[in-house]
């Protein structure tokens, strides 16, 4: 039975907050862990008004202690924004206060635009030195070898263990070529999973951390009691996405009763291929889409994304999405947090 997931952004809604969207990522998780959720991940982001995980290593610091089993990590970093060093430092100590719990998932976009590169000191060719950086970080977080000058303290033995994230077949290739779990953000850019999945599996060559190829797709999935209610709560991410192709920084906005008010034809068809690979309805619906994109995919691990506006709509759409999925512990109580 496959794993399900979570990938958080710790959306900050119209007539909210800042502090009150990361609280609600961290009782999210608390609550992903009693439903039976594997993981639950945050994805570096920056100049974005309605994301708050851009600061990742902190904001699982966030999620880490409120929790309790689930495993937290990053997906992803973006790596050629960062010394892998510094990198190691951080996931090292992540892994020392939380031992056997982070993750840690490498991408090489930048997650951002053109102008704050600049500002990140980050020089568009650094994503050139991507693999370069991976074998680094990894030589970093493993045990300390006899004559080596550089140690990452906390992160040298901790072997946290590295994903390799991406859209296009290039993460593919250097998955398999280095013997890592792969991710595909088919999320929002589904239309080279099929090929990137293959590409994986058929090179792949075991490592020291993994023996079998480990393939996690994303996807969208919206649950509600109905599938109108679904198909209603679904238009704020629509939105967002038409946001994101007008080039507007907004927050995230309450669902509408008729997106065609809000996009026009071509921002429909451009939005409608990002978000192609959704599952949007009621119980019955998620079930068959679940199965459905398993049975595509033969993924080995679903990453979810729920991006609803209501806090207690996006709890209960993840609720269903667990019920559906039929993983253990479904439906468990979970208590306040009085941390």
């Amino acid at each position: 039975m496959p794993d399900f997931s979570i990938l958080e952004l710790g959306r900050v809604r119209q007539g909210s907050g800042r502090r009150v969207a990361l609280d609600e990522a961290r009782d999210l998780a608390r609550h992903a862990e009693g439903w039976g959720y594997r993981r639950f991940w945050v994805a570096e982001h920056h100049n974005m008004p309605a994301v708050t995980t851009a600061a990742t290593s902190l904001v699982i610091a966030h999620i880490a202690a409120g929790t309790r089993t689930i495993r937290v990590g990053a997906g992803g970093i973006m790596l050629p924004n960062h010394a892998p060093y510094v990198i190691a430092e951080q996931f090292g100590t992540l892994a020392t206060l939380f031992p056997g719990r982070i993750d840690l998932g490498l991408g090489r976009a930048p997650g951002t635009d053109q102008v704050t590169l600049r500002a990140l000191r980050r020089h568009p060719a650094s994503a050139e030195h991507f693999p370069q950086d991976v074998q680094e970080l990894q030589a970093y977080l493993a045990p300390v070898q006899p004559g080596q000058r550089i140690e990452a303290v906390p992160g040298s033995g901790t072997q946290v263990p590295l994903w390799i994230l991406g859209s296009s077949l290039f993460g593919a290739h250097l998955a398999a070529e280095l013997g890592l779990p792969y991710g595909f953000a088919s999320h929002f850019a589904p239309q080279s999973l099929d090929a990137a999945l293959d590409i994986y599996r058929e090179r792949f060559k075991p490592s020291a951390q993994l023996d079998e190829p480990y393939a996690l797709v994303g996807v969208n999935i919206v649950a509600a009691g109905s599938d109108d209610e679904a198909r209603f709560l679904a238009t704020s991410q629509q939105m967002s996405f038409v946001d994101i192709l007008r080039g507007v920084r907004g927050l995230t906005q309450p669902p509408i009763a008729d997106i065609d008010t809000y996009w026009s034809p071509q921002e429909k068809a451009q939005a409608s291929q990002m978000l192609a690979l959704s599952i949007v309805g009621g119980p019955q619906t998620v079930r068959r889409g679940i199965e459905q994109l398993l049975e595509r995919t033969g993924a080995d691990e679903l990453m979810i994304v729920s991006d609803v506006f209501d806090p207690a709509s996006r709890l209960r759409s993840f609720e269903i999405i667990a019920e559906a999925a039929g993983i253990a512990g479904a439906g468990r109580a979970v208590p306040h947090d009085t941390a």
